[in-house]
């Protein structure tokens, strides 16, 4: 079974070179797995409220675990709660909790260099006056930034159409990928789904990508990672593969061998933690929902973490959001099971 699996991995040079060669890919569910069952809500809420869904976590400059929370629930459209807190490692209790009033469906996650935190938001609430949008706030709350016109989804350089993540690169250029619902079979074919460069002060660059199933095309940019080259990740969900750019948008490689993947994390040794949250016997065939872990050098996959077993369902359950502490420790965000798991190394 290993390696009946075929998949096209397409690799094309930076010099704008390439070649299309047919290459086994291996679902992984043999490699090593070097982490511990994983502690289900290790997280604990202000007043022990319960978690909602989540789909992000992150970590900062200074070591620091941030993690969303939507607000008990899977919305935090009328709520009063703040969903985005600052964890502490020892307790995994939050020391700090902000965010409130600002977000209909928080997703995406970043800290950048600075220990600012980018959120996108990518639904509109119900009154149409919020979502759809970035926004960037310093670590005690206040609103530092926002991208895209709020409650109005669209394209263009003035519009978020479901924005699922957001990442910013060494020199401040900020990247978002954009068009959650891409992999529903059901939308327009003239949906908007694409990843959008913007300056580090917020100006428009540009924006690549449509929905597809080619090089460059997307079927939900759901998360966003940059490695040590500069080169942009994205987990393009719907297609099952990770596609690789440049900074400008050049098209680089797509891997296959992550699975599907629903969050990216690369750490400053170019390791690569892709969580898969969707794989199943229908969407993904011959797949399992879990962690895989590899190189962004080279793309070899090394180890797989597998997902949740759910009242005994096969398919389990996997979180859409990872990140690893300094000690290797993973945080994975969890959609469906909700809360924040620890996987501690062995």
């Amino acid at each position: 079974m290993r390696y009946s699996l075929l998949a096209t991995i397409i690799l094309v040079g930076l010099s704008g070179t390439g070649a299309f060669t047919q290459t086994p890919v291996s679902p992984g569910h043999d490699l090593p797995n070097p982490y511990q069952s994983g502690v289900r809500n290790w997280g604990v809420l202000p007043d022990s409220r319960t978690w909602g869904s989540t789909a992000g976590v992150e970590i900062g400059p200074r070591n620091e675990i941030w993690a969303i929370d939507r607000c008990g629930a899977n919305t935090c459209d009328g709520s009063d709660l703040a969903p985005i807190h600052l964890v502490d490692l020892a307790t995994g209790r939050p020391t700090r909790s902000i965010g409130a009033g600002l977000f209909v469906f928080p997703h995406g996650l970043h800290v950048d260099s600075e220990g600012n935190i980018w959120v996108t938001d990518a639904l509109a609430s119900k009154d149409g006056k919020k979502g759809h949008q970035v926004i960037k706030l310093s670590p005690d709350g206040k609103v530092l930034m926002r991208l895209g016109m709020a409650g109005m989804a669209g394209g263009g350089a003035m519009h978020f159409n479901e924005p699922s993540d957001v990442v910013t690169a060494s020199n401040g250029d900020i990247f978002v990928a954009d068009g959650h619902s891409g992999q529903n079979p059901k939308v327009a074919p003239d949906y908007i789904t694409r990843v959008l460069k913007f300056s580090k002060d917020g100006k428009f660059i540009k924006e690549w990508g449509k929905l597809g199933t080619g090089p460059g095309e997307f079927r939900n940019a759901h998360a966003l990672a940059i490695d040590s080259r500069g080169r942009v990740f994205v987990g393009d969900r719907g297609n099952a593969r990770v596609q690789i750019f440049d900074a400008d948008g050049k098209f680089i490689a797509e891997w296959k061998q992550f699975g599907r993947p629903s969050g990216l994390y690369i750490d400053k040794d170019d390791k690569l933690y892709v969580i898969d949250a969707d794989s199943t016997a229908v969407s993904n065939p011959g797949w399992k929902k879990g962690i895989r872990i590899g190189s962004a050098r080279d793309g070899k996959v090394v180890a797989f973490v597998p997902g949740h077993e759910v009242d005994k369902n096969p398919d389990g359950a996997a979180g859409e959001g990872i990140v690893a502490d300094p000690a290797g420790h993973l945080y994975a965000a969890e959609n469906t099971l909700r809360g924040v798991t620890k996987y501690a190394k062995k």
